[in-house]
C-alpha cells in the first residue's frame, strides 16, 4: 500500500479511497497501482503523521510540486489535506496541487474554496462531461443531477483563491462533441483545459 508515490516525475499523496462518484472510466476499475506505487488501494485512511513520515522518506526537494491525488477524492479528507498543505509549505516550500472532482462543497455542505487560499497553488477539476445529465450517466455521483452545477460553481469560486485552475476530460470516455463542448465551457470559465 502506497501513501506517497512517484507518477511521471511528480510526487503524489493519496489520502483516501473514498469518492462520491463511481465513474465508469475510473482507473481503479482496471489496476491497483500507478507509477511506482505498489498498490493505491488503502486498507484504511492514513493519519496526518503517517503521511508526514512517508514524505520524510522522499527527496522532496527533487520534485517541482506535491499533488493530492490517488484512488479516491482527496477533498473527502479536507481537514487533513489542509493540515498537510500547511506542513508541506512550512517544511518543504513546494507548490501544491489538488486533483479533484470538484464536489467538495457538496461533500462538506459548505463553500470550501476559501479554505485553499495561501495553501494550494493549483487545482485541476475533472469536468468529464458537458452537461448535468451526461455527467450523471457517466460518473454516477451520489449527489445526483445537482453535482454538475456544483462543479461549475466550484470552478468559478476556486479561481478567487487559487492561482492556477484547470479542468480536464478523459478522451476515451466521452464523444468528440462533448470534448469540444467542455473545451468551450472551460474557456467561458476562464480556466485551462486538458484532454487526458
Amino acid at each position: 500500500m502506497s501513501i506517497v508515490y512517484d507518477y511521471f516525475g511528480g510526487l503524489y499523496i493519496k489520502l483516501t479511497n473514498k469518492c462520491p462518484n463511481a465513474c465508469e472510466f475510473c482507473i481503479r476499475n482496471y489496476t491497483d497501482s500507478l507509477g511506482d506505487a505498489d498498490s493505491l488501494i488503502l486498507t484504511e485512511d492514513p493519519t496526518v503523521n503517517e503521511v508526514k513520515d512517508e514524505l520524510a522518506k522522499w527527496d522532496v526537494a527533487g520534485y517541482d510540486e506535491i499533488v493530492f491525488c490517488g484512488y479516491g477524492e482527496p477533498t473527502e479528507r479536507l481537514p487533513e489535506l489542509l493540515e498537510l498543505a500547511k506542513y508541506i509549505k512550512a517544511k518543504y516550500g513546494k507548490p501544491i496541487r489538488i486533483n479533484t472532482n470538484g464536489l467538495a462543497d457538496l461533500i462538506w455542505g459548505k463553500e470550501t474554496a476559501p479554505m485553499l487560499k495561501g495553501l494550494i497553488d493549483a487545482v485541476s477539476v475533472s469536468m468529464n462531461e458537458a452537461d448535468a445529465q451526461k455527467y450523471n450517466e457517466l460518473c454516477h455521483p451520489r449527489f445526483g443531477l445537482r453535482s454538475y452545477d456544483a462543479i461549475i460553481k466550484y470552478i468559478k469560486d476556486v479561481q478567487k483563491y487559487v492561482p492556477y485552475v484547470a479542468t480536464s476530460v478523459v478522451s476515451s470516455a466521452i464523444s468528440r462533441e462533448s470534448i469540444e463542448a467542455c473545451r468551450a465551457k472551460a474557456a467561458d470559465l476562464g480556466v485551462a483545459f486538458k484532454v487526458r
